[in-house]
């Protein structure tokens, strides 16, 4: 590692790492936001047609730092619905939810292409299509940052037999075939009550090791790792750790809680780690990280900020 900080060093830089985005940054995002709404709402294929266009990860749920200013969007389809089910359910209750089977047009090939055309049409300059998972918008100095924009559709899991419980959340199909679901209501919720609960402290530490992980990523520490999985690990530190003493205190004890807890992990069962949106474990198939990423992450954060 290129350098520890010295203690004046780090209480300085978490000040920084803390601090919200500007009123201009604040704008830009907001602008980012509208624009992708007015350019799917003008797009003719869309006209009458139950989407919900809003913004999602860090911009939305406020943990994102400065250094990684880009505003993710949604564009769902809340119909047709997609769904599935924990278990053997009851076959009428089945029939009831979900009624006869979707034959229209809106697959996830058509909802993507029309996306990207609709993008096309609105925004000057190209648009990246070559990612898996979203449309990139490149940024413009002074006026509004990067966007990506991620087709999906409205997703629906139902438990029980007569599937009394249901949480609702976005299914991606990305290029590769594949499918995501993410769960942003829970996310925003959950993050919430924790932030609440801790004093304001919870999102505060997130951006801090998100920080700290743009540092080391730099300067060649570690991988670069997706931002959402810092979120992941801090919501995963009891609340008091965050709660406690100072702002620093927080810092250091929700590290120090989160290496031990890993260095006793073996293998990628995740044990009882999960996403903020309280559903999807933190470890396991389809992540795209390890838990050997969190203890690398965690371990070069304590080195880095000095903590040790």
């Amino acid at each position: 590692m290129d350098k520890r900080l010295t203690e004046q060093e780090r209480r300085a830089l978490l000040d920084k790492w803390i601090s919200p985005a500007t009123e201009a940054e604040a704008d830009r995002q907001e602008r980012a936001e509208r624009m992708v709404k007015q350019a799917i709402h003008a797009h003719p294929p869309f006209a009458g047609l139950d989407l919900k266009v809003e913004a999602k990860g860090s911009y939305r749920n406020n943990t994102n730092v400065r250094a990684d200013a880009d505003v993710d969007i949604k564009v769902q389809l809340n119909r047709p619905v997609h769904a599935d089910f924990l278990q053997f359910v009851n076959p009428l209750r089945r029939q009831t939810l979900l009624g006869d089977p979707y034959d229209g047009p809106w697959r996830p090939g058509k909802l993507r292409q029309e996306v990207f055309a609709a993008l096309d049409n609105y925004f000057a300059g190209p648009i990246d299509a070559d990612h898996n998972i979203a449309f990139n918008i490149p940024a413009v100095p002074g006026s509004r940052p990067s966007i990506d924009v991620v087709p999906c559709f409205r997703y629906l899991l139902y438990s029980g037999f007569n599937c009394d419980r249901c949480d609702e959340g976005s299914i991606v199909y990305p290029r590769d075939g594949k499918e995501i679901v993410n769960w942003p209501d829970q996310q925003l919720s959950n993050g919430r009550a924790k932030n609440n609960r801790t004093n304001r402290r919870y999102k505060f530490v997130v951006r801090v090791l998100k920080a700290v992980e743009n540092e080391l990523a730099a300067q060649g520490v570690i991988k670069p790792l997706p931002s959402y999985f810092s979120e992941c690990l801090i919501y995963n530190v009891p609340d008091d750790r965050l709660a406690g003493g100072t702002f620093d205190d927080a810092v250091r004890e929700s590290l120090a809680y989160l290496a031990r807890e890993l260095h006793w992990w073996f293998g990628d069962s995740g044990r009882a780690m999960v996403e903020p949106n309280g559903i999807k474990k933190v470890f396991g198939p389809g992540q795209k990280w390890t838990i050997d990423d969190a203890r690398t992450l965690v371990n070069s954060a304590l080195t880095y900020l000095n903590y040790r």
